[in-house]
């Protein structure tokens, strides 16, 4: 009997173990399966968001504009941790907006997408109706860098929380269109992608804008060297680096255009459904897809400067009245 027991026990615990390999082996697909879901969110994810870096990485280049160059990757590196602030802030906030009111997010991606039109519209604008002030403000601030009597140090910190405050609003719109795109997933992938879109967004943006600071001494690093093809290259890069900045702007800019007029469009069911309706229209040949892509873009980014044109328009009314 004590033999016949043992072996039933041993039996049991045999069975027993089996069962949870199996279960094991369930649940290692089922956590695969969702790692992959949360890899191909946080993919699509960043590719929406992808429209605002362009401009985030122009912004943010462009304010160290005026630091001493030995001093540009510590005023990066301060403005990338309070980049880091501001997604820890802004991560759980949109968070606890998915799990307990949810019928926002569609409003606030709508918002984010006014905003980013608005901003585009805005910096065109100011190109082309007070290019005069740019120029006098960037006298200015090279004035101040010769300057041994003006303090560099509130110099440094001024930039570094304009800086932040700016990145703020960036990464607000980032982190609203990253929800808008997993605002169907469960909550545990919303966390994984949010949190995997913050720390790309950051680590991304800022490793390139100390890149591209630096990219001028790198070239005159190398053409100081002896080699000839050093010499060329870093004369390359002198050349490159101010076109650089100018592409970034550019493609920021029209990338807020696209991002943007894309949400707005998409929120609009009416208008949504005659700009894919054109974009079909043309859709012929080996290239229907090409020519449909392209024009449904470009009235998606046209859309975005109506709309941004709209909401400037009313900002500038807002404000005169104020002032009176």
């Amino acid at each position: 009997m004590a033999g016949a027991s043992l072996l039933t026990l041993l039996d049991d615990i045999a069975t027993i173990l089996d069962d949870v390999a199996v279960m094991t082996k369930v649940a290692a697909k089922k956590s695969a399966a969702v790692a992959d879901d949360v890899a191909a969110m946080t993919k699509v994810a960043t590719q929406k968001t992808a429209g605002v870096l362009g401009d985030d990485l122009a912004l943010n280049a462009q304010q160290v504009t005026g630091v001493n160059a030995d001093r540009e990757l510590p005023v990066v590196w301060a403005v990338a941790k309070g980049s880091m602030v501001n997604k820890a802030i802004l991560v759980p906030a949109a968070l606890a907006i998915s799990a307990f009111v949810p019928v926002l997010i569609t409003p606030l991606l709508m918002l984010g997408g006014a905003f980013l039109c608005f901003e585009g519209v805005e910096k065109l604008a100011h190109k082309f109706l007070h290019a005069k002030e740019e120029a006098v403000e960037e006298e200015r601030l090279l004035q101040a860098n010769a300057n041994p009597a003006v303090d560099m140090v509130a110099f440094e910190k001024d930039k570094i929380k304009g800086a932040v405050r700016t990145d703020f609003i960036l990464s607000a719109e980032i982190i609203v269109i990253a929800l808008g795109t997993v605002a169907a997933a469960p909550f545990m992938q919303q966390v994984a992608v949010l949190v995997g879109i913050a720390l790309i967004m950051t680590v991304g943006v800022y490793g390139l804008v100390g890149g591209i600071v630096k990219l001028d001494d790198l070239g005159l690093w190398l053409s100081q060297k002896a080699s000839i093809i050093a010499q060329a290259l870093g004369r390359g890069l002198l050349v490159a680096a101010p076109w650089l900045m100018k592409f970034l702007s550019v493609a920021g800019t029209a990338a807020m255009f696209l991002v943007g007029g894309g949400i707005l469009v998409h929120g609009i069911a009416p208008l949504h459904h005659a700009i894919e309706g054109a974009g079909a229209a043309v859709a012929q040949g080996a290239l229907g897809g090409l020519w449909q892509a392209l024009t449904t873009n470009a009235l998606n980014g046209v859309a975005g400067i109506v709309a941004g044109a709209l909401v400037l328009g009313a900002v500038t009314v807002i404000q005169k009245l104020r002032k009176r």
